[in-house]
C-alpha cells in the first residue's frame, strides 16, 4: 500500500535570491525587501550553504542601537549582540543552518520548522548545494489537493487493498479536504486502520467514519 507520495521537492520554491558572506547589511534588507522573504541563504564557493541570514538577526541591531546592557545579559545574549554589531552575511548569518533534503517527507519538514523554530529552510543536495527553499505556505498547499484527487486516492490505495471482495463498495465522499466514509464492511476491526490510514492522505483535514459491520444480501430479483 503506497499513500500520497509528496516530498519537499514537490512543493519547495526552485528559484531562490541567497546571498554571499560578504553581503552587506543594507544589500541583505533590500533584498528581504524586494523579494518579500523573511531570510536568504549564505552561500560559499559552487553554492554551498553555510548559513542563513533573518529578519531576526537584522533586528538585533535596531534592538541593542539605544541599550546599555547589563552584564547578565551581555552573557546570556553574546551571540545577539555580536549579530547587533555585524556588518555583512558572515557577522549576521545563523551557522550552521537549518537545511533539509529534497526527498524529505512534507511531515518532516514540518517537524524541522516546528521544532528549530523557523519559517522557511534551504533546501540541499547531498553536498550541501542549494536546490530550492521550502516554507511553511509551501507545506500548506498540499491542503489545496483537489477533493476528486484525495477521494480516487482513498478509493485505490485504502479501500481497494483492505476490501478487496466486498459486495458493495464504501462510499467516498470528499469535502473541503474532509473525507465521509459510508457503508458496510465485512471486518469491522479494520475500520480504525482504515480511518488512521485515510488521515494519513496527505491534504485530508478530518474523517467522518458511517461504516458498519456486516453486508446487505444481494437482491435475487
Amino acid at each position: 500500500m503506497h499513500i500520497s507520495p509528496h516530498i519537499v521537492s514537490d512543493v519547495m520554491t526552485h528559484t531562490v535570491v541567497a546571498v554571499g558572506r560578504d553581503a552587506s547589511f543594507r544589500d541583505i534588507v533590500k533584498l528581504l525587501q524586494q523579494w518579500k522573504v523573511s531570510a536568504l541563504p549564505v552561500l560559499e564557493g559552487e553554492g554551498r550553504v553555510i548559513g542563513v541570514v533573518s529578519e531576526a538577526d537584522l533586528l538585533l541591531k535596531e534592538e541593542f542601537r539605544d541599550s546599555d546592557p547589563d552584564r547578565f545579559t551581555q552573557l546570556r545574549r553574546l551571540s545577539d549582540l555580536a549579530k547587533a554589531g555585524g556588518m555583512t552575511a558572515a557577522d549576521l548569518m545563523s551557522a550552521p543552518a537549518v537545511t533539509i533534503r529534497p526527498d524529505a517527507t512534507l511531515a518532516h519538514a514540518a517537524r524541522v520548522m516546528t521544532q528549530r523554530h523557523v519559517k522557511r529552510l534551504p533546501v540541499v543536495s547531498d553536498e550541501g548545494l542549494l536546490e530550492g527553499v521550502v516554507s511553511r505556505a509551501d507545506l500548506l498547499k498540499i491542503f489545496l489537493r483537489d477533493d476528486e484527487e484525495i477521494a480516487e486516492e482513498v478509493r485505490k490505495e485504502i479501500l481497494a487493498p483492505l476490501f478487496p471482495a466486498a459486495q458493495e463498495p464504501v462510499r467516498v465522499e470528499v469535502s473541503d479536504g474532509v473525507v465521509t466514509l459510508t457503508g458496510r464492511v465485512g471486518d469491522t476491526s479494520l475500520v480504525p486502520i482504515v480511518a488512521r490510514l485515510v488521515r494519513s492522505v496527505e491534504g485530508v483535514v478530518d474523517v467522518d467514519m458511517a461504516l458498519s459491520g456486516g453486508t446487505r444480501a444481494r437482491n435475487p430479483g
